[in-house]
């Protein structure tokens, strides 16, 4: 890829390795909490999730993933201490789902599918695909397999949290991670290559019409 090319998605979370990583403070959290104690639980996570970014650091991988992973470690180590509870680890993630799976919801509601928003955002290929409704439902379909993985994501992780049972919160975490959203990022991808086509496919007829119109 040359410097002028825009990111993916995915690489802007940082590639497969990104998402691997994301999961590795957990798997050091629960176990240390069980073994240890909270303290050292909290210290562990964040220890891992800093030799993580210093690990980009000295690849010179993406850092912004890691940068953005090591907040939100740290944010959900706050919790957690603050809490005095080993659930609290995972509060953050919790709402954080909430949030963005109702910020999809409106995206779909109000016809601006935040899938579509985004791809043309990244792409340069900026909203023309809303002028073709076909365009615009694969959008909207793409758009509601995020608003299903953050709302999954939400149900089941509140009732375990409810439930006390951080170490199934821990499993639902990496269970309804990474792969979830690799199974969003395909729809995603789908939708992103039917609407560039459909949008290619009615330039030509766009074009016509406007040649045909009196001067």
């Amino acid at each position: 890829m040359t410097d002028n090319q825009p990111q993916t998605i995915l690489e802007q979370l940082g590639g497969i390795s990104g998402l691997i990583y994301s999961t590795l403070p957990i798997l050091v959290f629960v176990p240390v909490n069980s073994i240890f104690d909270l303290t050292v639980a909290v210290w562990s996570a964040l220890g891992v999730a800093a030799a993580i970014l210093v690990w980009r650091l000295i690849r010179r991988g993406p850092v912004q993933p890691a940068i953005s992973g090591f907040i939100g470690v740290g944010v959900c180590a706050f919790i957690a201490y603050r809490t005095g509870d080993a659930k609290g680890f995972f509060l953050f993630g919790i709402y954080t789902s909430l949030l963005y799976g109702g910020v999809f919801l409106v995206s779909i509601l109000v016809r601006w599918p935040l899938v579509g928003v985004l791809w043309g955002f990244l792409n340069g290929h900026g909203n023309s695909w809303r002028s073709d409704r076909r365009a615009l439902i694969g959008y909207d379909i793409a758009t509601a397999a995020w608003v299903l993985v953050f709302g999954a994501r939400y149900l089941v992780q509140s009732q375990l949290y409810d439930a006390d049972q951080a170490g199934w919160l821990a499993v639902a975490r990496i269970a309804m991670g990474w792969p979830l959203t690799a199974l969003a990022f395909l729809v995603s991808v789908w939708a992103a290559r039917r609407a560039d086509h459909m949008v290619k496919k009615s330039e030509p007829a766009v074009v016509e019409d406007a040649e045909d119109k009196p001067a």
